[in-house]
């Protein structure tokens, strides 16, 4: 950029309108829960990804908050996918599975 240029601004669009806030909307998908375990980009250390439980918002922070609880470790919610910072697939198995879940182990 040179030393005589000005930045301009533009006036023709009127005022930007703030976009409407996204709805979260629960991926259903086919019904069944799968564990898949996953350690690529955590220098080894497992966890479990919980998805397809088909529930959305305060639904699935609240089963995230209980099955953490239950295990005894930490974990997240990205993009609707539950992360268990545990490699112990039988019991998060057997957890869902008591709340009526169709639960199957998936991955290595």
């Amino acid at each position: 950029m040179s030393k005589n240029s000005r930045l301009v601004f533009s006036t023709d669009q009127g005022r930007i309108k703030e976009d409407e806030p996204k709805t979260e909307t629960a991926d259903t998908g086919d019904g069944i829960v799968r564990l898949h375990r996953e350690t690529k980009g955590r220098k080894g250390k497992g966890v479990t990804l919980v998805s397809g439980l088909g529930l959305a918002g305060d639904e699935l922070k609240k089963l995230a908050k209980q099955l953490k609880q239950q295990c005894g470790v930490g974990g997240a919610i990205k993009d609707g996918v539950i992360e268990i910072q545990t490699d112990d697939r039988e019991k998060l198995k057997t957890l869902l599975e008591k709340q009526g879940f169709t639960v199957k182990l998936a991955g290595g």
